[in-house]
């Protein structure tokens, strides 16, 4: 199992704060994960060619079409909070 001290050094690196009371419980999770690792490092894959995707035969694009714009009073209408031309959002940046 994972001790507290690396529970505690995986976090300082992901720079999150986690409480006491979820060191514990965070070690258990991260040695599940590592567990199920190791499982699939034992797999034998060398017969299994590599995907890129679900769909690999084509990439669908659509053509670029210029259209006309929506009316700024009109989008606007529609906000909680407006401020001349923009919307008006809380600061989020302190």
């Amino acid at each position: 199992m994972i001790d507290r001290k690396t529970v505690e050094h995986v976090a300082l690196l992901a720079r999150i704060q986690i409480g006491e009371d979820q060191k514990d419980y965070l070690g258990t999770q991260l040695s599940k994960i590592l567990e199920y690792i190791d499982k699939l490092k034992k797999l034998d894959v060398k017969k299994v060619e590599p995907m890129r995707g679900l769909h690999v035969d084509q990439n669908v694009f659509r053509k670029d079409q210029p259209c006309q714009c929506l009316d700024t009073d009109r989008i606007l209408n529609n906000a909680p909070s407006k401020k001349e031309n923009y919307f008006k959002v809380p600061k989020v940046i302190e």
